[in-house]
């Protein structure tokens, strides 16, 4: 079986948008992307993964149980055929099926987008390293929100660039256009 690339569209969720209970700066651009990245890999019928946070912890202030918040998004709205993970802690991998499901579709490397940089693409992306999956995250793909540390204020843009820079480490972190280009470039070399 030819090992493939497969797809995690992480957290790509009403309370993410704009009048959501947890709205990030950038997401509908994030989602766009997503959305033409998603339509790639059903083109190609590569495997792909929707990653859906369910709130479980006490206190929790978005991506509640049976609210509409937390219902993935319509832009990636998935397939019947088209598994949905979900996930109670920032790492997609904790305490779901994610890696035997991987495992049996024989995806041997992933494509990650989604939000919030900083926390589950961050966890997720990390995570699969620990596991052995080479993994190219899309940084056009993904959304973070501004946050403060210490008294001084962090911009989403500047806490999106500082997490991706970090990932880099870890992963390929890339645009979707040259993402596209590189498969253009290794079919032609193929």
């Amino acid at each position: 079986m030819k090992k493939t690339p497969a797809l995690l569209l992480i957290d790509i969720q009403n309370d993410y948008f704009p009048g959501g209970l947890m709205a990030l700066e950038g997401m509908e651009a994030a989602a766009d992307k997503a959305a033409q990245l998603l339509a790639e890999f059903r083109a190609r019928d590569w495997p792909r993964f929707h990653i859906q946070h369910v709130s479980t912890k006490a206190g929790a202030t978005f991506f509640l149980p049976g609210s509409a918040g937390v219902e993935i998004h319509p832009s990636v709205q998935p397939a019947d055929e088209e598994p949905v993970v979900m996930k109670h802690f920032p790492n997609a991998f904790r305490d779901t099926m994610l890696f035997d499901e991987l495992w049996q579709c024989n995806a041997r490397e992933l494509v990650i987008c989604g939000a919030m940089s900083n926390m589950c693409i961050d966890a997720a992306t990390r995570h699969a390293v620990d596991f052995g999956l080479p993994s190219t995250v899309i940084h056009d793909a993904c959304a973070a929100r501004t946050l403060t540390f210490n008294g001084r204020t962090v911009p989403a843009a500047d806490v999106h660039a500082s997490f991706m820079a970090a990932l880099t480490v870890y992963a390929r972190v890339t645009t979707l256009e040259e993402w596209k280009r590189s498969l253009e470039a290794s079919k032609l070399a193929a």
